[in-house]
């Protein structure tokens, strides 16, 4: 499964946008967040759709993010792990 490419990421504009303006969170590339200075999330995309890669703990966990309600779900898990929910 590749990297998500620009393409790919102006179909979740509105998603990256809403990750922008949570604290905590710091954008080092478009579509590849940090947390202080470790790797927290990005994104993939495969035939099957388009798939978010979060840091959970020290492993990453695998959410889809093709529709608007798997975007909303990854939003809260974001705002979850790092206690803004």
């Amino acid at each position: 499964m590749k990297h998500a490419s620009a393409g790919s990421l102006d179909k979740l504009d509105r998603l990256l946008d809403q990750m922008r303006e949570i604290a905590g969170l710091k954008e080092k590339q478009r579509g590849i967040f940090y947390v202080r200075s470790k790797a927290f999330l990005h994104f993939h995309e495969d035939p099957a759709g388009l798939f978010a890669d979060l840091r959970v703990s020290e492993d990453w966990e695998r959410y889809p993010v093709t529709t608007e309600g798997e975007r909303e779900a990854l939003l809260e898990l974001v705002r979850q792990a790092l206690g803004q929910a």
